[in-house]
């Protein structure tokens, strides 16, 4: 079996979504891919796509998250002459499109509830009908969905219909975000390295130590977009052949500031981490001159008193 080239990865994890794919492919089952933004799961679908029994007809997309929701059903589905104001001709929709080939529903989480109805039917009946059209069109379509939010929760919560959910979830495969395989970090490095370095013609040969440290304690809230991102703006601004240097966005250092994985950090958190800081600069010191309370403005007992409660450790607190 071929891979999509760009799902990278020799953790467990990575391992075990590759076996997924392959045992899911060469199959007509529908797909439920989870995960994160930024994790991968549109080179997931494709991967089962190129590998099924479809691979020679259409994958067609539709990012349901990009559509005003009064179009989405236009879109899937298309319409005939007439059949709203503005429809000045026939369109074939993507469904229709995707006939004997894969419809990739990206964002699925972000259909309305009108909208999963008559989803509901198409993958049920098989058989769809225009906008403003009586005709039922009969088709043979494989459903791959992907979407980055809990559906089961959306079910409890009442915006996603439980019957649809079922339909859906025949196979889920679950991406793993990228804080939980740094061990993948290098690999990921080394490709898009390449990658970029070949786009933007530049001769940038590595990454050093320091570097790669930084990245291996960094959260990746955007995952592997993010990772990619970050290592074409690197080749961008490095003159050398060695990135020696981390260039992390402002919105990066923000996040990394406020977000512990995928959670906001609480009060407690954000005012140790900054205490830890200060006590470090400070040598450890806390009272006195260049002391810790003094930077902080601060008694030096009310500092004390929330070295205890805070848990930090006495060698940054004497």
């Amino acid at each position: 079996m071929e891979y999509h080239p760009e799902i990278v990865g020799s953790t467990n994890a990575m391992v075990k979504l590759r076996e997924l794919v392959a045992q899911v492919a060469p199959t007509q089952s529908t797909v439920l891919i989870l995960g994160e933004t930024g994790t991968g799961k549109d080179l997931v679908a494709k991967a089962i796509h190129q590998n099924s029994l479809r691979k020679d007809e259409w994958m067609v997309t539709v990012n349901c998250a990009a559509l005003p929701p009064d179009l989405i059903e236009s879109e899937l589905f298309g319409h005939e002459k007439g059949s709203f104001t503005g429809a000045s001709e026939r369109r074939i929709g993507k469904w229709e499109l995707a006939d004997k080939g894969t419809l990739f529903l990206d964002e699925i989480g972000e259909l309305p509830m009108a909208v999963q109805a008559k989803l509901l039917r198409a993958l049920q009946e098989r058989e769809i009908e225009r906008m403003g059209g009586n005709e039922v069109i009969k088709t043979d379509v494989r459903i791959i969905a992907a979407t980055s939010k809990d559906l089961a929760e959306e079910v409890r919560q009442g915006k996603f219909r439980a019957d649809l959910f079922f339909r859906l979830n025949v196979f889920p495969v679950t991406i793993p975000p990228l804080r939980e395989r740094k061990q993948d970090i290098r690999l990921l490095t080394a490709y898009f390295l390449k990658k970029h370095a070949i786009r933007s013609n530049r001769k940038v040969l590595r990454i050093s130590g320091k570097v790669i440290k930084t990245m291996m304690a960094h959260s990746w809230h955007g995952n592997v977009r993010e990772l990619e991102n970050w290592i074409e703006r690197s080749v961008l601004m490095t003159s050398g052949p060695v990135i020696d240097q981390v260039f992390l966005s402002v919105e990066d250092q923000i996040l990394d500031s406020i977000m512990v994985g995928n959670r906001v950090k609480t009060v407690d958190e954000v005012v140790r981490a900054h205490i830890l800081q200060v006590l470090k600069l400070c040598e450890g010191k806390v009272a006195g001159p260049g002391g810790a309370a003094q930077m902080l403005q601060m008694p030096p007992t009310t500092l004390h008193s929330m070295i205890k409660r805070l848990g930090i450790q006495k060698v940054y607190a004497e």
